[in-house]
């Protein structure tokens, strides 16, 4: 499928929250409300911030290092608790891992000694996760493998993988959870650009197919302009939201539109705003 064919996918049936005047409001799936988040000894990293996440939404989130994105997406996982304020999924508190939720590192985190298919099957028996069958288990790990077309190399182990066949690998352990929510730490961030093209793809197909939302922390604009429905640029100390944007023109896009290079102005504008003081806030196509 390409990059056209997925966005279209993506579409339908699940209403993007750019029509929601004619389909209705998305519920909302993940809400955060005044999360504060510092380490000991230093001053906080966000403070009082806020965010949500409707159906079948792709949200990114952009930024400079150091900003606490990162840190964003553990507490939002679970795997992090904020010194205060809460996180909800479907109205209710999240006090710890939640199989609902997916995690994408940046580093695919592959154990060394286990083969692809025991690596996409790694965690279904956590606590936290459901009980499941064997027959079960199995056919959610060989329908994750498919989905990201690692079938043939389902018995490599992880140093005989590519780095984007390790990132798929690292994205089919999350599938196999059947998550409502995907959450992304940059995890395309170390491929090259063919492979990173690949995986946006595959990104948005799917989400489509799983009919899941996501938050994808990313320091691309582009990046952010061609795969999400909403973008959320994250600066100051503490760090609060200090811009959002819809990205325009509706799907597909072809990032060399005209009205995602205005956007794209606007972000970069917002960036130098937002951190004066930085010899370089954003590179020509990264932030």
């Amino acid at each position: 499928m390409n990059l056209a064919a997925a966005i279209e996918a993506r579409l339908s049936p699940v209403p993007s929250p750019r029509t929601a005047a004619h389909s209705g409001t998305p519920a909302r799936v993940l809400e955060a409300h005044g999360v504060t988040l510092g380490y000991a000894g230093a001053a906080a990293v966000l403070e009082d911030f806020s965010l949500y996440l409707a159906e079948g939404e792709i949200l990114a989130l952009l930024g400079p290092s150091g900003v606490g994105k990162s840190s964003l997406l553990r507490v939002l996982a679970g795997l992090q608790p904020p010194l205060a304020g809460q996180v909800h999924i479907r109205g209710r508190e999240l006090d710890g891992p939640d199989p609902r939720l997916g995690f994408v590192f940046q580093d695919p985190c592959l154990l060394p000694w286990l083969d692809l298919e025991e690596n996409v099957a790694f965690g279904l028996d956590f606590r936290h996760q459901p009980r499941l069958s064997l027959e079960t288990r199995r056919q959610r790990v060989q329908q994750a493998i498919d989905e990201v077309g690692l079938t043939a190399a389902r018995h490599r182990f992880p140093s005989e993988l590519s780095g984007g066949m390790a990132q798929r690998t690292a994205l089919a352990r999350s599938l196999a959870r059947a998550p409502e929510i995907l959450l992304l730490d940059e995890p395309f961030a170390a491929l090259d650009e063919i492979t990173r093209a690949q995986m946006q793809t595959l990104l948005l197909d799917v989400t489509a197919r799983h009919r899941a939302a996501a938050i994808l922390v990313t320091h691309d604009i582009d990046e952010a302009l061609l795969l999400a429905d909403r973008i959320v640029l994250v600066g100051g100390q503490p760090g609060c939201v200090v811009g959002q944007w819809q990205p325009q023109p509706a799907q597909p896009r072809d990032i060399t539109d005209p009205q995602l290079a205005a956007q794209r102005v606007q972000i970069l504008q917002a960036l130098r705003s937002a951190f004066p003081s930085s010899s370089s806030p954003a590179k020509d196509h990264a932030a």
